[in-house]
């Protein structure tokens, strides 16, 4: 198991830019494949990007396709997200999320992710 904290949260306007890190705490942090999910109140969480362990695998919902780029440095045992071309209906908690299982187990699945951080506010105004 490790541990997550995420950070980079805030208020932004529409158009902008924001960069979620999440840092995690344990020495096998290489061997997850990370990933980013968000939820609405009263929705369901949504994955919303996954990165393998080695970063050569990636995935993203369509509705953040070319605008959201999720990435890794294992040496830090960090995962981000950078958001460009924020939208509105970004706006959500969004958390990071560790899965132990083999790629096809963890992308685009939130029921094999083993760790959850604590989650990080978005808010993109009009």
């Amino acid at each position: 198991q490790v541990q997550l904290v995420e950070s980079g949260g805030g208020l932004v306007q529409a158009g902008g830019s924001l960069r979620l890190s999440c840092t995690a705490s344990g020495r096998t942090f290489s061997s997850y494949t990370m990933n980013w999910f968000r939820q609405a109140p009263g929705k369901e969480r949504e994955s919303v990007a996954s990165i393998s362990w080695s970063g050569e695998s990636k995935y993203y919902v369509d509705s953040v396709k070319g605008r959201f780029t999720i990435s890794r440095d294992n040496s830090k045992n960090m995962v981000y997200l950078q958001m460009n071309s924020l939208k509105p209906e970004d706006t959500t908690a969004y958390y990071c999320a560790a899965c132990g299982r083999r790629w096809y187990q963890c992308a685009p699945r939130k029921e094999n992710v083993g760790s959850w951080g604590q989650g990080t506010q978005v808010t993109v105004s009009t």
